[in-house]
């Protein structure tokens, strides 16, 4: 499976700092997204899914669980978002800094 979009997805989150300033985990990714479950924040939103778009641009949703099927519900959806706003849409949502 080819990692290369998830891993430019996380760098552009800020890497390694990125997962031990906001205790992100579970990163999972599939052909042109990143997805991984958050710690607890400010949105008491439980996952984070970032999509590539074929016009270079980022999805950002966030999503909480609704019920004990696990349904989901959105908390917070970004669409047409840029590599430099990832960070402070992720600090946004859930109130975590995302580096020093």
């Amino acid at each position: 499976m080819n990692l290369a979009v998830a891993t430019e997805i996380l760098n552009q989150l800020g890497g390694k700092m990125f997962i031990l300033m906001t205790g992100s985990k579970n990163f999972t990714s599939d052909k042109c997204a990143l997805s991984f479950h958050l710690a607890k924040n400010a949105s008491r939103a439980k996952y984070c899914r970032i999509e590539l778009m074929p016009n270079d641009t980022y999805t950002v949703t966030f999503l909480a669980r609704a019920d004990k099927n696990f349904n989901f519900a959105e908390v917070a959806k970004f669409e047409g978002a840029y590599c430099d706003q990832l960070q402070n849409i992720f600090s946004g949502v859930t109130g975590l800094y995302t580096k020093l």
